[in-house]
């Protein structure tokens, strides 16, 4: 598997998978993906005589189908600019329709109100003279053709998927050391808001923590409130990044393949464990456990004041430096625990935390998480600038270690106050190095996670923070955010 995006895929040293028929197909989707995707519209990209898997979006499903000949189009041509721009426009695409069937509703039913939608993106490909290979409607546990006319593969009534971990990709990908994170119902769910009797406490905490907070910003003298929050809300995360590693708690950093431990204040040692791999239908388990916890280490009122805190482009952009090692894996589960508690009517809040548990999730190697991470972000604030450019980063494939390369600069320059400051332009350069490649192209509200992804094999790059320092973070556009919209 080829973990570098700037290396070259040889046929000699990249794993050859080759899938027959639309039923591997359908069992090589979370794969392709690193994920299961439900309720999601699903096109991957086929290059050279062979089908080659390419580039890949993903988009929610609207809900109205009037929706659908737009989406259709964005799609189409979201897939085709992308190979464009990276040199390798698709021969052909197969599409996926993923959705679970309504209260009483069949997998056939499913699979016939999705036809016309089906319809439309393989004539929306056509348009671009891309055609459609196959079109597989997954759900209810079933695959359906949309193409294949062959009633003894592909059956009116739907084909059973074959069960986790016995398929030819399955296989490859166990080999290849590639995970699947379970569905993404599984993943959104660990950073959306739970419901309950806590959600009132937590709304009253944001409710005095912004009345409290926004004036010290406002009224006082230029830039001294803003300054003074700044270094409160970053104090507050450190402190509670260290509750999160310190074996007092009886949790620490003990997981698969993650060390523990923070001893006499030394940093703990760099860790590279992978996101452990959850199958549908298997329950969450010590999951659920492990965010419950971290939930009991935080309170409502610490939660407030670091929501809000993180509003301030500033503050974010700093405490995107915990990107790596120890401090990459407590940020992650901080940054969860905050997107959890942005509850009614405090869900745009939600874009800054959400995004930083995206960025954290890539820069560690767990591009599966990020995505779906940086999707959510979308869905709070469809108009953040840093979740909208992070995500088109990763699904473009790029590497973050220019990323963390420039943050670690800019920390260190910060942190040696007696050294010459930056030239400004040198931090024009390092600006526009964090923008990488062009303008998102998914840009419609809701769900998205489209863009260049890369081939199967290289879905999820084996993990691991970067060697050296254990501090780092987001790319920074820099700067004071004067609005929410703004940032």
């Amino acid at each position: 598997m080829n973990a570098n995006h700037h290396e070259s895929s040889s046929p000699s040293r990249a794993p050859q998978i080759t899938l027959r028929g639309p039923a591997e197909l359908a069992d090589a989707l979370p794969f392709v993906l690193g994920f299961h995707p439900t309720d999601s519209v699903v096109l991957v990209a086929l290059h050279g005589e062979l089908g080659r898997f390419g580039g890949r979006v993903r988009l929610g499903i609207p809900r109205s189908p009037r929706e659908w000949a737009s989406t259709a189009d964005h799609l189409a041509e979201c897939l085709a600019e992308g190979g464009t721009r990276s040199g390798a426009r698709p021969d052909g695409i197969v599409v996926f329709l993923c959705q679970d069937p309504a209260p009483g509703e069949t997998g056939r039913r499913v699979m016939e109100r999705l036809r016309p939608f089906a319809q439309r993106l393989r004539t929306a490909c056509g348009a671009l003279d891309i055609p459609v290979y196959e079109a597989l409607c997954i759900t209810d546990g079933l695959y359906f053709s949309y193409c294949c006319p062959d009633q003894r593969c592909c059956p009116p009534d739907g084909t059973p998927l074959a069960l986790n971990g016995t398929s030819v990709m399955a296989a490859a990908a166990a080999y290849a050391g590639v995970q699947v994170r379970g569905t993404q119902r599984d993943m959104e769910a660990r950073l959306k808001p739970r419901g309950g009797p806590r959600d009132e406490e937590q709304r009253a905490a944001l409710d005095a923590a912004a009345a409290s907070i926004v004036p010290r910003i406002l009224e006082g003298p230029e830039e001294q409130g803003r300054q003074e929050v700044r270094e409160t809300t970053l104090g507050l995360a450190r402190e509670i990044l260290r509750r999160f590693t310190d074996t007092r708690n009886g949790r620490g950093l003990e997981r698969p393949g993650v060390a523990s431990g923070l001893s006499g204040g030394a940093a703990p040692p760099s860790t590279a464990g992978p996101v452990r791999s959850v199958l549908p239908g298997r329950p969450l388990g010590s999951t659920a456990t492990d965010d419950a916890a971290d939930d009991a280490l935080i309170t409502t009122e610490e939660a407030a004041a670091l929501v809000l805190g993180l509003q301030d482009r500033v503050t974010r952009d700093r405490a995107a430096e915990w990107m790596e090692g120890w401090e990459g894996t407590a940020a992650l589960r901080l940054w969860r625990v905050l997107a959890r508690r942005c509850v009614t009517p405090y869900q745009e809040h939600a874009a800054a935390p959400l995004t930083l548990a995206g960025w954290t999730a890539w820069s560690t190697g767990d591009e599966p998480t990020a995505r779906v991470a940086l999707g959510l972000a979308l869905d709070a604030d469809p108009e953040y600038v840093f979740a909208r450019l992070l995500h088109q980063a990763c699904n473009e494939g790029l590497d973050p270690e220019s990323l963390r390369s420039c943050l670690r600069s800019e920390r260190d320059a910060r942190s040696a106050p007696d050294q010459e400051a930056p030239s400004p332009s040198r931090r024009i350069r390092m600006r526009a190095g964090r923008r990488p490649g062009t303008p998102p192209t998914l840009r419609k509200p809701g769900r998205q996670t489209g863009g260049n992804e890369r081939r199967t094999t290289a879905g999820v790059r084996p993990g691991g923070p970067a060697k050296g320092r254990p501090g780092s973070g987001t790319p920074r556009p820099g700067g004071t955010r004067g609005s929410r919209s703004g940032r």
